[in-house]
């Protein structure tokens, strides 16, 4: 694990913003197509309002969530309504977004045809993801109620999840599906969660989800 710290939240965003669009930019120069996933949640938005301004080939990036809320994307906690409002913007509002949600009662309902709209474009080539206080990430919590299957070397690209303290069902990428992107960046915020990252370290995944991407990550800090 790389630890990089930061002054403050605006110079992680920017250095992250600069970190992110050099790698798309690299790997679009040897790919047709480049799949960029990224998460939810607040800490992201200043990230992505920075990659907005970015001059890429966009229209070649498929962007894909980490994991989502079964909610509709009119929701305030749509992770999708999110990415659509700060990142699809400017010069990146050519980019694909690939979805993690469907207009079906249940998840599990939707989930093979979401799968197959998201296998031809893995492995991920750049991944963000963050960490909540009790080290979960994506949407796989501790606790959840299919969380050793999530982590499995041989679970599917995308499963459901439902977990204590989550209101609703989730939908999230699996841990083969983290481990395997080509680069990785945990970004978190604030005294509280750096001490759960270290506490994380001393633990396995199925206390500490975040864990299985560690040993690959740049971790992004800033207080």
């Amino acid at each position: 694990m790389i630890f990089q710290e930061y002054p403050d939240r605006d110079m992680l965003a920017l250095d992250l913003c600069d970190r992110l669009a050099s790698e798309l930019g690299g790997a679009l120069r040897s790919k047709e197509r480049v799949t960029f996933a990224v998460p939810g949640g607040t800490s992201p938005g200043p990230i992505f309002d920075a990659l907005t301004a970015v001059r890429l080939d966009w229209d070649r990036v498929d962007v894909v969530l980490t994991d989502e809320r079964w909610v509709p994307e009119t929701s305030d906690r749509s992770n999708t309504r999110l990415v659509r409002e700060r990142l699809l913007q400017g010069h990146a509002a050519g980019a694909r977004l690939l979805p993690l949600v469907a207009e079906t009662g249940m998840p599990e309902e939707a989930l093979e045809a979401l799968a197959d709209g998201l296998r031809p474009h893995l492995p991920i080539d750049v991944l963000v993801l963050g960490m909540g206080t009790d080290m979960h990430t994506a949407s796989l919590f501790p606790g959840a109620d299919r969380l050793e299957e999530a982590l499995a070397s041989g679970a599917p690209e995308l499963m459901v999840m439902r977990a204590p303290g989550a209101p609703e069902a989730r939908i999230t990428l699996t841990a083969p599906v983290l481990r395997g992107a080509m680069s990785t960046h945990l970004v978190i915020t604030g005294a509280e969660k750096r001490a759960a990252l270290e506490r994380a370290q001393g633990l396995g995944p199925a206390e500490a989800p975040v864990s299985v991407v560690l040993d690959t990550a740049v971790v992004h800090w800033a207080e």
